[in-house]
């Protein structure tokens, strides 16, 4: 994480303090834990950035932990895909590792070890086997102003617990016939503390370990436990888990009481939990859960939709792993819940490719001008990056046809309109100066085409009698140009907030015009760009070469793979300005 007053954030002095005081044993350890049900999104991307950048500071490590105890949703594909957004991000896992791959690790590789300290806990007398269902359990908890109702199974002995325990793991009992509960304190005002489920029955295959086990750990007591077992120093997650941090803890004093918690330098290591503010940012919807239902109802083509707030579907938009780690820094560390506002992501992305995205001529409302007056072909030289004087030049082919944009065209100007227009001198970037006479139009009384002349003393752009012309336009030279699809991404919510009306009437704002494809010309240079190249198309915006094979609709193109398509990563400006 960068050095700057945002940097400087609560969870950064609470670590300091712990390494001033001894607490880690000459060691920080972090850990990202994202469950593997889905693709990780912008929010998951402040997390990384927190957990890495937070290890990265202090010269510690940061774990990537795939948390996969709900066998239902998850899947290899988002395991590796969670891998993959991590590394293009910027960061590298590190540690140990418990699966072969040093710093990696699965939750599930932890099962047996789980287990066996539900067993402990059981024989204890600090857990028990409870039958009942969850509307029942809901009466028996109460509510927080009133201490609840016990379990019938409350106080069974621990000889008759380990039994229907192993019953359980054994098989012997159907899904929500039985769970485990810890044993904690059925008066607590925290709902979360009162006797909660560590263990239930759910017969589905695990993506990795098959149908070993058919009892699977909750989330609540998976959590403390890996962090504990994986020597973890400060286990750093959103807000919503701040009211389970108690049961963090109790599990974690009882991996104390077990003697199970790791020594380091001498140090007995205390995994400890502490809560941010989630990011949320406006005109989106942040829940997986929501995500999924998007893709699996086709309102977008897949996770990495570049309408979508997923890492890789901002990867395929062309978004910079830069400008993502910008905005989450400016977006900063705190306990207060804000939205934010896309703009200022769009601002970050701007700023990055101002500095590094190749200039490029674009027209994506193409139609034809004839120079009337001009013979032969030529050529221009144009900088490939005016603020990167490494970066070059290139020449461009130009002749008697070019395309222009359509909107730099009026068949009666307004006032103050500068660009071309009958009996109007305009300079063609780079080339010349042209003055528009007479247009055509088609048989539905469009216009078709323009006709001028140039100023055959104007080459380079530049009048010689010194006059000055006030508008400059892009073009590019029918003769040599490349056809090339393009598509224009925006908001994918007409709403600021999509949730106002609850999750299930979410669908109803989104936007119809979120994805507009159009026909374009580009220069030549471009018909030899590279998946993921980034470009500033001029005058029009920024823009990356998409992934190959990837359509609108999802469905991969056939006969013409090697087609140049470009999305719109954002425009070229915006009355947008950070604080």
């Amino acid at each position: 994480m960068s050095e700057s007053d945002t940097s400087r954030h609560f969870l950064r002095q609470w670590i300091e303090k712990d390494v001033a005081d001894g607490r880690t044993g000459g060691k920080v350890v972090t850990r990202f834990p994202p469950e593997p049900n889905g693709y990780i999104h912008i929010g998951h991307a402040k997390a990384v950035c927190v957990d890495f950048g937070m290890a990265a500071l202090f010269g510690g490590e940061c774990h990537l932990r795939l948390d996969d105890t709900n066998p239902a949703k998850e899947s290899d594909e988002y395991a590796e895909n969670i891998k993959k957004d991590i590394n293009w991000l910027g960061f590298q896992w590190s540690g140990e590792g418990d699966s072969g791959e040093p710093g990696f690790y699965n939750a599930s590789n932890m099962f047996d070890r789980m287990y066996e300290i539900a067993e402990n806990l059981v024989k204890a007398g600090q857990a028990y086997c409870c039958n009942l269902t969850q509307d029942e359990w809901k009466v028996y908890r109460g509510v927080p102003e009133k201490p609840g109702t016990p379990s019938p199974s409350r106080d069974t002995t621990p000889e008759r617990n380990l039994r229907i325990f192993r019953e359980m793991r054994d098989g012997k009992y159907a899904d929500g016939e039985w769970c485990l509960r810890a044993k904690i304190d059925m008066a607590s005002p925290n709902i979360h503390f009162r006797d909660p489920v560590i263990y239930r029955i759910r017969h589905v295959a695990h993506y990795h370990l098959g149908d070993k086990w058919c009892i699977y750990p909750m989330y609540d007591f998976a959590h403390p436990i890996e962090d504990a077992l994986e020597g973890v120093t400060h286990s750093m997650c959103t807000l919503e888990f701040e009211v389970h941090r108690p049961l963090y803890d109790w599990v974690v004093d009882r991996l104390d009481e077990m003697g199970m918690l790791p020594v380091r330098n001498g140090v007995r290591i205390r995994t400890q939990q502490r809560e941010f503010a989630r990011l949320n940012i406006t005109y989106t919807v942040m829940s997986k859960r929501l995500l999924l239902q998007m893709v699996k109802d086709g309102h977008v083509a897949g996770w990495d939709d570049p309408r979508m707030p997923t890492v890789c579907g901002m990867r395929r938009r062309g978004y910079t792993p830069a400008a993502i780690r910008e905005f989450c820094d400016r977006v900063g560390v705190s306990k207060v819940e804000s939205e934010s506002d896309p703009a200022l992501l769009e601002w970050c992305v701007r700023e990055d490719l101002n500095r590094t995205a190749t200039r490029r001529m674009a027209v994506l409302d193409p139609v034809k001008v004839v120079i009337d007056n001009f013979e032969g072909t030529r050529e221009v030289e144009l900088q490939n990056n005016p603020l990167d004087e490494t970066a070059g030049t290139r020449r461009v082919g130009f002749s008697r046809e070019i395309w222009i944009d359509r909107a730099d065209f009026r068949e009666v100007p307004e006032k103050k309109f500068f660009r071309m227009a009958p009996g109007q001198e305009v300079r063609l970037r780079g080339a010349c100066i042209f003055r528009c006479e007479s247009f055509v139009r088609d048989a539905d009384g469009v216009v078709a085409e323009i006709h001028g002349t140039w100023d055959e003393s104007s080459w380079g752009g530049n009048a010689a009698d010194g006059r000055k012309v006030k508008g400059t336009i892009h073009w590019v030279d029918c003769a040599t140009g490349a056809k090339a699809e393009v598509r224009l991404y925006d908001r994918l919510f007409t709403e600021k907030d999509p949730m106002k009306d609850g999750a299930d009437n979410f669908l109803k704002y989104l936007n119809p015009d979120s994805l507009k494809v159009v026909e374009a010309y580009v220069e030549p240079a471009l018909a030899r760009a590279k998946p993921g190249e980034h470009f500033q198309f001029e005058r029009t915006g920024y823009f990356v070469v998409d992934e190959p094979n990837n359509l609108p609709d999802g469905e991969p193109a056939a006969a013409d793979s090697s087609r140049l398509v470009f999305n719109r990563t954002v425009t070229l400006k915006d009355s947008y300005k950070p604080l």
